[in-house]
């Protein structure tokens, strides 16, 4: 087993930029592996950003909570996992920014199911402040009983969005306007291309960017571990931000193709469902950390990035809700406060 803190920080930033590009690659196929089995099997875009696509992309965060945990460094883990929830609300905003350029991205994801996965999300990362708060209530075996909790929330969360996305109670009204770019040909460019391939090779093929997204994923968890104590910067703040942000790659790369070839709510849903996963993963974090419960472990100041990430999904189930077209330095007025709120927010952290 190669360790990593014994190579020169140099190699480790290297490894740490191979595992990224390996996740950036593998990633930006994953978005129309899904889109062309949702419009396949007939499930909904929604559920299939959130289940689907966000499972797929959360394997860099199994692979770095996984790995981190295993070998101590339980604020690393939790920090990214919670962390990376705000981060992945912002990805949404330079996306937003970047692609539509003048109009907001929550102007095109009318559907009220994505309102679902929100609200489920925010429930379920206020579960996780309360287990900060609180820390370990008891434990068996060194698995406590938040990280059951909080998985089994989840599950439950998944039946609901799939129950609710069937037979929604309420439709939103008004012009489902397209943006300035349409997407269409792109889409059917790309549904031409695999026309002739089966679903059967369509599944075959998820399967590999999966496996690519999880293996480079490993070595960006034990790189950013790395570069953590090389260079003095703290588990804590390393976690929040680099090995989120290199961990947050699949979301970039297929919220962005998703968005391009006009998938609008299975991007949003992506993100949302890809966060609702972050929080489920304290079981698998909890299963690998052998020094005690996962929450007992972490600083209070991990509280901070719970409240940050029920902030920003907040400011973006507004925005879907009120489907307005204003916007702010070329993007959604919500997608400005999402950054805002996010540099602020990071700001602050990084002096606790």
């Amino acid at each position: 087993m190669i360790e990593f803190t014994e190579l020169p920080l140099p190699a480790n930033v290297a490894i740490f930029a191979a595992g990224s590009i390996l996740v950036w690659l593998a990633g930006t196929k994953l978005s129309r592996y899904v889109d062309l089995f949702a419009d396949r099997t007939g499930i909904g875009k929604a559920f299939a950003g959130a289940l689907l696509l966000g499972g797929a992309t959360s394997l860099p965060e199994l692979a770095t909570t996984c790995t981190a945990a295993y070998s101590g460094a339980a604020q690393l883990a939790g920090a990214n996992l919670l962390g990376g929830v705000t981060m992945q609300i912002a990805v949404l905003a330079i996306i937003d920014a970047v692609v539509l350029r003048g109009r907001p991205l929550t102007l095109f994801s009318p559907q009220s199911s994505l309102l679902m996965v929100g609200v489920m999300l925010i429930a379920l990362i206020a579960l996780a402040s309360a287990a900060l708060s609180s820390g370990e209530l008891w434990s068996i075996a060194h698995l406590g009983v938040w990280p059951v909790v909080l998985f089994g929330f989840y599950v439950f969360s998944v039946w609901v969005i799939y129950r609710y996305e069937g037979d929604p109670r309420w439709k939103p009204s008004g012009e489902l306007a397209q943006p300035p770019e349409s997407a269409r040909d792109l889409k059917d460019a790309y549904h031409a291309d695999y026309a002739e391939t089966s679903t059967k090779a369509l599944v075959g093929f998820f399967t590999v960017a999966s496996l690519a997204v999880l293996i480079g994923g490993f070595f960006v968890a034990k790189t950013g571990e790395a570069i953590a104590e090389q260079t003095g910067i703290g588990q804590s703040f390393v976690g929040a931000t680099l090995v989120a942000l290199a961990t947050s790659l699949p979301e970039v790369s297929t919220t962005y193709s998703a968005v391009r070839f006009g998938a609008y709510s299975m991007a949003a849903a992506n993100i949302l469902g890809t966060n609702s996963i972050e929080i489920a993963l304290f079981l698998p974090a909890d299963l690998t950390y052998r020094d005690g419960a996962i929450f007992d472990a972490m600083t209070p100041s991990s509280g901070f990035l719970a409240a940050l990430g029920i902030v920003v999904t907040s400011l973006y189930l507004w925005g879907i809700l009120e489907r307005r077209d204003r916007t702010i330095l070329g993007m959604g007025s919500d997608s400005f406060a999402v950054l805002l709120v996010y540099a602020i927010g990071l700001a602050i952290y990084s002096t606790l």
